[in-house]
């Protein structure tokens, strides 16, 4: 019998009798790492099977139209997925690359966008927010006190919605004789209501420290970095990637499409002011962007600032938006709750136009988030937090992050 010289090599180092024992002990723990992947593999698979059916009875119930969901765990996305239909008109299935109008999660663009400016020097939260807009920002019964850009951030302001939004000529006193209306009662900085109008102005201040328009700030700045798909322009977009939102009638129990959700609003852009023309892209609401993407930002926040090893934001900035300023747990454009997961503390925000409601929530020490987004449903709009929202998200976390 002839033996190769790489034969004798092995038997002189690695003597037959001890040789098998050797592989034996090898054979095993791969037996026993193969077993414990496919292990993994089949719980995944029953847990997801189980949030998914879970699912299905919510659409049913709520009658929703689409569903698009996604869970981050540390520093990825763990489950993503798409239920019911982008389209009701033409049948069309919402799937995990097609992008909503989120609305008020949008806010949390701005904000970061004001935090990069700020950690550039361009901007303090203490500033003077009539210094920054270019016309004077005063509550009449507080002449005195100044509004900063931290209350705007805040919904602390004392400004309301009650001029509209869609443009700052609602607050500016050469623009509207009824300016006054714009304020509360109550001390800026002692009080707070929702009001979309404060981060329209902030757009603009985004646009008047960088030189950018507002849309391609967001782009750049954070957009790109992250590798996201998505923006406030309506026309940088695919809109065969547009999903269908849908405005809920209880009188007549159906669906109405919401077409101005995607309004290009192409002859205001042609006309364009920077520093003041900002609420076109609405930056209190306008981001169109997928459930998933939408999860990777989340991911950004929930990490402090960075992603997949990229760094959009500093932890002390990331951590003073996550920080409660008012009462209700409002911080900057990113809110405190706990009610929404039972015993669970988390951070985020919601959003809610057009009939489309939206969440976006990660809990920052336990390291999980989820993202929620419904283009329709029956449940009415004065829910908070949406009950199609608060059970999908209670699903979510019982089946695929509960321990």
């Amino acid at each position: 019998m002839h033996y190769s010289r790489e034969h004798f090599i092995l038997n002189k180092y690695f003597p037959l009798h001890t040789l098998y024992p050797m592989i034996r002990t090898i054979l095993f723990k791969a037996v026993l790492t193969i077993t414990a992947v496919v292990s993994v593999a089949v719980n995944g698979y029953a847990q997801a099977a189980k949030a998914e059916a879970a699912i299905q009875g919510i659409m049913e119930q709520m009658d929703v139209v689409g569903l698009g969901v996604a869970v981050v765990k540390k520093d990825a996305i763990v489950y993503t997925n798409s239920f019911g239909l982008k389209d009701i008109e033409s049948n069309t299935p919402l799937t995990n690359n097609d992008i909503f109008r989120i609305a008020s999660i949008s806010k949390s663009f701005s904000a970061t966008s004001v935090m990069q400016l700020v950690e550039a020097g361009k901007l303090s939260l203490k500033d003077d927010i009539s210094n920054l807009v270019g016309f004077e920002v005063r509550n009449p019964k507080y002449p005195e006190k100044v509004i900063t850009l931290k209350m705007v951030l805040s919904h602390t302001s004392s400004i309301n919605d009650s001029q509209g939004y869609f443009t700052l000529d609602a607050i500016n006193p050469a623009k509207n004789p009824d300016w006054k209306k714009c304020y509360n009662d109550y001390e800026p900085g002692n009080g707070y209501e929702y009001c979309n109008l404060n981060f329209n102005m902030v757009g603009t201040i985004i646009e008047k420290k960088s030189g950018e328009r507002f849309d391609q700030y967001v782009k750049n700045h954070i957009l790109s970095p992250l590798n996201l798909y998505g923006g406030y322009c309506v026309d940088s977009l695919d809109a065969e990637l547009f999903t269908t939102l849908y405005a809920y009638d209880a009188g007549s129990d159906s669906f109405s499409p919401s077409p101005s959700a995607y309004a290009p609003r192409r002859e205001e852009i042609r006309n364009y002011v920077m520093g003041y023309s900002t609420p076109i892209f609405s930056p209190t609401g306008g981001m169109k962007i997928s459930a998933q993407d939408l999860a990777k930002y989340m991911a950004m926040h929930m990490n402090n600032g960075k992603y997949k090893g990229t760094r959009i934001l500093s932890k002390k900035s990331a951590k003073k938006m996550q920080a409660k300023v008012a009462e209700n747990g409002y911080g900057l454009a990113l809110t405190t709750v706990d009610d929404l997961i039972p015993g669970k503390t988390l951070k985020g925000h919601t959003g809610t136009a057009y009939g489309l409601y939206s969440a976006m929530f990660f809990h920052p020490k336990e390291k999980f988030g989820i993202v929620v987004i419904t283009n329709g449903c029956n449940a009415p709009e004065s829910d908070e937090i949406n009950k199609v929202i608060t059970a999908t998200v209670n699903s979510l976390y019982t089946n695929l992050i509960k321990e």
